[in-house]
């Protein structure tokens, strides 16, 4: 890595060098050779690089508190002028970045040094803190990124979220979420465990590099396909997540397998096979005798007939 760069001048606004890129242009009343007009052609708008050359990003490294000066180059190498616009960006170093023009017009064949400063706040919590500088203009844009890095202790830590299992017609698709809960950007390493009620471990996947670069407080939701996932069973699937500096992060999740189309078609096949077995019965139940007349008991006869006296 680089050390950082500090400019003698942090007041000027624009340090511009009309840099000729190629041979001079020919005569005016010269028509200009065949691969010149296609070199012309087929040369990019304009380009951004940090100042001097060498560097493919800046890396800035320094205490809480600190002001850092450094040049971004933007080279036009066309025939035309080409107008690109500058911003900072980043979760929090985006806004530390303050540039000495936001707008720029490059003459053809033509570098401009942009000076620019990033104060990093006193209560800057240590550990990386990245950032760039976004260009666009003349139909296209690019980033130069700014590897910043505030001294003091480190703290690597990784958490798993939100861990949720969700069927799909071929499979199921494990839900999760990874969160930085350090002061230091961390590459994550997943590993992926299921464990069947039914049949002991389903799935095993070996620790593996995520492509996922955390900065510190960052949040990405992910996802992971499990194809030939169990038809019939209650797993329990666990996610372990670890990054250098002793970061380590896991979580559990509950899933029930059930084939539902088929546990419907055989409910109302059963239902169905006794509410026949139920008619079957009635219908060869014998019909009851009607019960015989009772015979009236002595308190129950009439005290008095016709023609009786007492």
């Amino acid at each position: 890595m680089h050390p950082p760069r500090r400019a003698r001048h942090a007041g000027r606004l624009l340090a511009a060098a009309a840099v000729l890129l190629g041979a001079a242009a020919p005569a005016p009343a010269a028509a200009p050779s065949a691969p010149f007009a296609a070199a012309a052609e087929d040369a990019p708008g304009w380009t951004a690089a940090p100042s001097g050359g060498g560097r493919p990003y800046f890396y800035l490294e320094g205490v809480a508190g600190t002001v850092f000066e450094d040049r971004l180059a933007l080279t036009n190498p066309g025939g035309e002028a080409r107008t690109v616009r500058l911003r900072g960006t980043g979760d929090d170093s985006g806004s530390w970045i303050a540039l000495a023009e936001t707008e720029v017009r490059i003459p053809p064949r033509t570098r401009a040094e942009v000076p620019f400063t990033v104060t990093v706040p006193a209560g800057a919590a240590p550990g990386d803190h990245p950032g760039a500088i976004a260009a666009s203009g003349a139909g296209r844009s690019a980033d130069v990124p700014v590897h910043l890095r505030v001294s003091g202790p480190t703290l690597a830590a990784l958490t798993v979220e939100d861990v949720t299992v969700d069927e799909r017609g071929d499979g199921a698709v494990i839900r999760y979420a990874l969160v930085n809960r350090g002061n230091t950007a961390l590459v994550p390493r997943l590993a992926v465990r299921a464990e069947g009620l039914l049949g002991g471990e389903v799935l095993r996947r070996a620790p593996r590099t995520l492509p996922q670069r955390l900065a510190p407080g960052q949040r990405v939701e992910r996802t992971e396909p499990w194809p030939g996932a169990p038809v019939l069973d209650t797993v329990e699937v666990r996610l372990t997540a670890t990054a250098a500096g002793g970061a380590r992060g896991e979580a559990t999740a509950s899933a029930a397998f059930v084939p539902w189309t088929a546990v419907t078609v055989t409910t109302l096949l059963v239902l169905g096979a006794a509410a026949g077995a139920v008619r079957r019965v009635r219908r060869r139940k014998p019909p009851q005798p009607a019960p015989a007349p009772r015979e009236a008991t002595p308190h129950e006869r009439p005290l008095a007939q016709s023609g009786a006296t007492t």
